[in-house]
């Protein structure tokens, strides 16, 4: 059953009296929040949110930590990146100026995964 047709049964019994209006809407609340892809909570996978959590990595690194910071973001090993870099920059010749373009403008992440704070 999709999410509309659980909403058009809420409503059905709403409108029945059989639910009252706080039960309604909590149960709707309750069946929106479970919906793939809905805005309310950080970190459903919309690009802006998961952009803004890319860091460059401070130990997964062999330059300026750009695919180690897009592995953790993604999920996808640091290696695949690095891959993705080389062929884009054989290929298209544009890689190297988007590896160069995110290590400027991509801030590095505060402190290693072991807890210690740079520049402390």
């Amino acid at each position: 059953m999709s999410i509309s047709d659980e909403i058009k049964r809420l409503h059905e019994l709403h409108q029945a009296g059989a639910l009252t209006d706080a039960e309604f809407a909590r149960a709707k609340e309750r069946l929106l929040d479970a919906a793939p892809g809905h805005a309310a909570g950080a970190g459903n996978g919309d690009l802006a949110s998961e952009f803004s959590r890319l860091r460059r990595s401070l130990a997964d690194r062999w330059l300026g930590g750009v695919c180690g910071g897009l592995a953790k973001v993604s999920g996808v090993a640091s290696w695949i990146w690095r891959l993705v870099f080389v062929l884009f920059t054989v290929s298209f010749g544009f890689g190297l100026v988007i590896y160069i373009l995110l290590w400027i403008f991509v801030p590095v992440e505060e402190s290693l995964p072991g807890g210690d704070i740079i520049g402390k």
